[in-house]
């Protein structure tokens, strides 16, 4: 089912190309300049977004052995993800049921057992509490009431979801919309993370509205990508999440036979996860995943960029890893966060009292519509929401519809408009 859908975006991007045309949105959107700098909003934006949906925190690739881990800091919730001797992927608060200490320090590796540094309260792979230091002197308790705090953690599409709120009744599944299937052709369970770097960014939602804009391609990134950059693109949608793609970039597809089209030509493009996840590049060369968080103020964010290849890192050219690795850090750090942070101060003067969405930026659209429909729904309305959606889908997604359907495989996208 996935890649008859992926065939039926190719198609429809092929006849796009040939039509002169693009998909528009209805009507432009205006978004309150205020969005992107109030407190109070922000702090409504981390409660009820970062902190209620399942966000993809890992890779299935670097957890592939019981007793690996991975410790972070997301929106200021220490996180501990772990392969059990089960198989089975966990999510813990990375903090200690004595008094409070990290169990991990570190950012990652392999172990049996976890040690906390500051009165050795030991914890097994499954999170619970499996020894006291000096237990006799210490008293009598339930140690089963004392384990780690385990988080609503899934695994889907080669990666690692895990929600920070422990009481959340998001749905993995429903929350992903279908995107799930899409995400197992990207096959990052077979992938290998070969680098990682991080950058500081502006707003998370600044930061974020240049992922979904192929609109500033040829213009902000003239120097690095060139001046022809594909800038007019196509969206499609499963729920928050969306793919985009440029009709310019299938030139060399629309004289191909189908069954002559590879795999990797399909797959490309940029794919992002709602709220924070951008997927660049496709199963031919490899992917860069950008992972965006807000940083301690509405000001500020942060970027984990983790690069992945289909062959073991010790298989690969480090040097052109590294080349590349440098190339993406210029390209964010100097041409979209640089101006990302004049975007931001500017904003902040409050001279202009909204932004414009054009009929053209249609990823940024459904962002925002996204965000607000979210951080207005209590918990009781949230998996509701997730289940209609918005009603805000891209024209293209009527060929997604038909690609579902068993008595249309063979047909191509409707030129209906």
């Amino acid at each position: 089912m996935p890649e008859k859908q992926l065939m039926s975006m190719v198609r429809r991007e092929v006849e796009n190309l040939q039509e002169g045309r693009i998909d528009l949105a209805p009507e432009i959107l205006e978004i309150p300049a205020a969005d992107y700098y109030d407190q109070d909003r922000w702090e409504v934006e981390v409660e009820r977004i970062f902190k209620r949906l399942p966000m993809a925190l890992g890779f299935s690739s670097e957890l592939r052995e019981p007793g690996s881990y991975r410790a972070m800091e997301v929106v200021g919730v220490p996180v501990l993800i772990v392969r059990g001797d089960d198989n089975q992927a966990r999510a813990f608060v990375n903090m200690c049921s004595h008094r409070g200490n990290y169990v991990v320090e570190d950012e990652g590796g392999q172990t049996n057992i976890f040690r906390c540094n500051y009165h050795s309260w030991t914890y097994n792979l499954q999170g619970d509490l499996a020894g006291v230091f000096d237990e006799n002197n210490f008293g009598e308790f339930d140690r089963s009431c004392y384990g780690l705090t385990p988080l609503p953690t899934s695994e889907r599409s080669g990666l690692i979801w895990v929600t920070l709120n422990p009481n959340s009744n998001v749905n993995i599944d429903t929350f992903l919309s279908g995107y799930g299937q899409m995400l197992e052709d990207l096959k990052f369970a077979d992938a290998h993370v070969v680098g990682r770097q991080d950058l500081n960014g502006p707003n998370w939602k600044v930061a974020y509205d240049g992922y979904r804009d192929f609109y500033h391609l040829p213009i902000l990134h003239r120097n690095s990508f060139g001046p022809d950059g594909a800038f007019q693109p196509d969206y499609y949608a499963w729920g928050p999440h969306v793919r985009v793609v440029a009709p310019k970039n299938y030139e060399q597809l629309a004289d191909t036979p189908e069954e002559q089209w590879q795999y990797d030509q399909i797959t490309g493009g940029v794919w992002t996860i709602f709220p924070n996840i951008s997927i660049a590049g496709g199963t031919g060369g490899g992917y860069m995943i950008s992972q965006m968080f807000p940083g301690k103020t509405p000001l500020e964010s942060h970027t984990t960029q983790s690069f992945l290849r289909f062959e073991p890192k010790e298989e690969q050219d480090q040097e052109e890893i590294d080349q590349h690795m440098d190339f993406m850090r210029m390209v964010v750090g100097d041409e979209d966060y640089y101006t990302g942070f004049h975007i931001q101060k500017a904003l902040t003067t409050g001279a202009k009292d909204h932004l414009l969405f054009g009929r053209n930026e249609t990823g940024g659209q459904l962002f925002h519509r996204w965000v607000d429909a979210l951080i207005e729904a209590s918990d009781n309305e949230l998996p509701a929401l997730l289940e209609r959606g918005i009603g805000q889908q891209p024209t293209g997604n009527s060929v997604l519809e038909e690609a579902q359907s068993p008595d249309t495989s063979q047909k191509g996208p409707s030129s209906k408009r």
